[in-house]
């Protein structure tokens, strides 16, 4: 693997989720990388809205770490590797389980679909 430019972050404000962010920044620290954060409107997270989950996570950023915001809509997992593709990413970070739990058993878990179809290297953190 080579220089890490760009960080895509999946965020939906869960537990795990937030702890992916902390690693990432914490990677973009380390490799002076650009983070990208995409939150996908869902059935599964209609009730919070991507102001709330972004105003937590701008509030952790060092002031010298570009980051940007990505909003989609759909399928998570597919609106993910979308973006990652979109934007170049060298590397996905993102939470184990999400706010689907039950959903994730029945269909499969988002990290799961994005580790097997990304082009780039995903770090699940727990």
């Amino acid at each position: 693997m080579g220089k890490i430019n760009r960080i895509l972050v999946p965020v939906d404000g869960s537990v795990n989720g937030c702890k992916a962010v902390d690693h990432a920044i914490f990677l973009a620290e380390k490799s002076n990388a650009k983070l990208d954060f995409i939150y996908v409107a869902s059935s599964i997270n209609k009730d919070i809205p991507s102001d709330i989950v972004f105003d937590r996570i701008w509030d952790k950023i060092p002031q010298n770490i570009e980051a940007e915001r990505h909003v989609e809509k759909g399928n998570i997992p597919r609106a993910i590797l979308k973006v990652a593709e979109e934007c170049h990413s060298d590397m996905i970070v993102m939470g184990s389980r999400g706010l689907g739990i039950l959903k994730g058993a029945l269909i499969g878990s988002v990290s799961q679909k994005v580790t097997e179809e990304a082009k780039c290297p995903v770090l699940v953190v727990k």
